[in-house]
């Protein structure tokens, strides 16, 4: 039998800094660590990718590669160009289970390309709360019974090229109305409710065959008072034993506020990846920040003291271990090519939602108001304006905040056509206030994300993917 050391190294999946691996990380990779969670600032492009995975299997076959990749608002491999993809609540738009299948697939395969072998995708969370922080365009939508077709469509399209689906956020992070990126959520829910709405899209991805599903750190008080990630009522007694998962629970990261803020850091670190396997978590992701060895040493040492103490099973630990193992089977053999946005673009172009009639009376001004995106989405390519500007010769482009009121009514003099393009605007009063004071111009309105209250012409694209805004743009042009 492995040893504690040896097990408890194999059930950590630790974020890096860098396009390459460094030493320190080879070196555990080569000693058994799980894995690793690979994010936007580890992404040049595809083929740089695929030479990073496999330079990471050059020193042990079966090492788990996980991405963050979702399509839309989320995405890791097109960081630097904005998604191929539109997101969840878009192809939820769409509403064509065999459209988000057949995207989902093509998002396989070239996962599978680049040496990935488990995205932590698809959201089975929902869109419930107005003042969400964090889902919104991930989910594909509110209503559970509409959602779930979308949920193992994505699953099945996914694990078709041998990349491992992760649903979730466990038990759903749509109803909260704080982000456990920074604060511990309270779902205020009772388990009555989570099974006629929060669970439905669960159980739909666990029929589907979904391979993992990630805990989320929210707590629900009829469960007690600890976040799902650390509770065992609810990874054992309902994920396991209410929805019958047998698959690999992934954690959230360990390092988010909703763990490391009630517990602590590096000490506090190794006491949730202990709590969490107790709780019957089997990959503990370490993934937001980008991690070094001392880190992983208090992880490590806090198992092995754990195991020792008789406060966690050896037996739970193998198990977690064997089931973290099992995510890095490598992906179906594909080659990496061009990306072909195409499939992306039809999905965009269907999912769009037109109210009255926008259409362009001349060149126009486009005013692209920028918003802080959630920590989740992180920095990227956003706005029409450039592509505006390529397919409407005479159009200006500016991007604003939501404080520049007097400079749009400036740039507008001139303009027969304004385009205000917004993500989320309900949730952000001044941008709202913004929209207000614009009223005069009589603008056609573009909104990237969850769509909120307001008339007049306007599209609603459901995500601020490369190929929505394209899509806007070209029903404007």
């Amino acid at each position: 039998m492995s040893t504690p050391e040896k097990l408890a190294e194999a059930v950590l999946l630790p974020g890096f800094a860098g396009t390459t691996a460094p030493d320190w990380l080879r070196r555990r990779v080569a000693g058994g660590l799980g894995g690793v969670v690979l994010f936007g600032r580890n992404v040049v492009d595809d083929e740089q990718v695929a030479a990073l995975t496999a330079q990471l299997r050059g020193e042990r076959d079966g090492v788990v590669v996980g991405i963050d990749e979702e399509g839309g608002d989320v995405t890791r491999l097109d960081v630097n160009t904005g998604s191929f993809v539109p997101g969840p609540l878009a192809l939820g738009a769409a509403d064509d289970p065999e459209l988000t299948t057949a995207v989902a697939a093509a998002l396989g395969e070239r996962l599978a390309a680049c040496g990935v072998t488990v995205n932590l995708a698809p959201c089975a969370d929902l869109t419930l709360a107005a003042e969400d922080p964090i889902i919104g365009v991930r989910a594909f939508g509110s209503d559970p019974a509409k959602a779930s077709p979308h949920v193992a469509a994505y699953v099945t399209g996914l694990q078709k090229y041998g990349v491992a689906a992760c649903a979730k956020h466990f038990p759903g992070h749509g109803a909260a109305t704080e982000d456990s990126h920074v604060a511990l959520p309270v779902l205020p829910r009772t388990v009555e409710e989570l099974r006629e709405i929060e669970l439905v899209p669960f159980a739909a991805a666990i029929r589907a065959g979904v391979r993992s599903v990630m805990s989320g750190h929210l707590v629900v008080r009829a469960w007690g008072d600890e976040p799902a990630t650390l509770n065992r009522v609810a990874l054992t007694d309902v994920l396991r034993g209410e929805l019958g998962f047998s698959g690999a629970v992934i954690t959230d990261a360990l390092e988010m506020g909703a763990v490391s803020g009630a517990y602590g850091r590096h000490d506090g670190l190794g006491r949730s990846a202990v709590r969490a396997l107790a709780a019957g978590a089997d990959a503990l992701c370490l993934g937001g920040a980008a991690f070094e060895a001392p880190a992983l040493d208090a992880c490590v040492s806090a198992i092995v003291a754990a195991v020792a103490a008789g406060e966690l099973p050896l037996e739970r630990l193998a198990e977690a271990a064997a089931r973290t193992a099992a995510l890095g089977t490598d992906p179906a053999p594909a080659s990496v090519g061009p990306v072909d946005r195409r499939l992306g673009l039809e999905a965009a172009r269907k999912a769009l939602r037109v109210q009255g009639e926008p259409r362009l009376a001349g060149p126009p001004l486009v005013v692209d108001v920028r918003t802080e995106p959630t920590i989740a989405a992180g920095p990227m390519p956003w706005g029409l304006g450039a592509h505006l500007t390529e397919l409407v010769p005479g159009t200006r482009a500016i991007t604003v905040t939501p404080d520049d009121t007097d400079a749009v009514l400036e740039a507008a003099k001139g303009f027969r056509s304004v385009v205000v393009v917004t993500r989320e605007a309900h949730r952000h009063p001044r941008v709202r206030e913004l929209l207000d004071a614009l009223s005069a111009l009589e603008f056609i309105r573009v909104e990237t994300g969850v769509p909120g209250p307001g008339g007049g012409p306007r599209i609603d694209t459901f995500s601020g993917s490369y190929v929505s805004l394209r899509a806007a743009a070209e029903y404007l042009a």
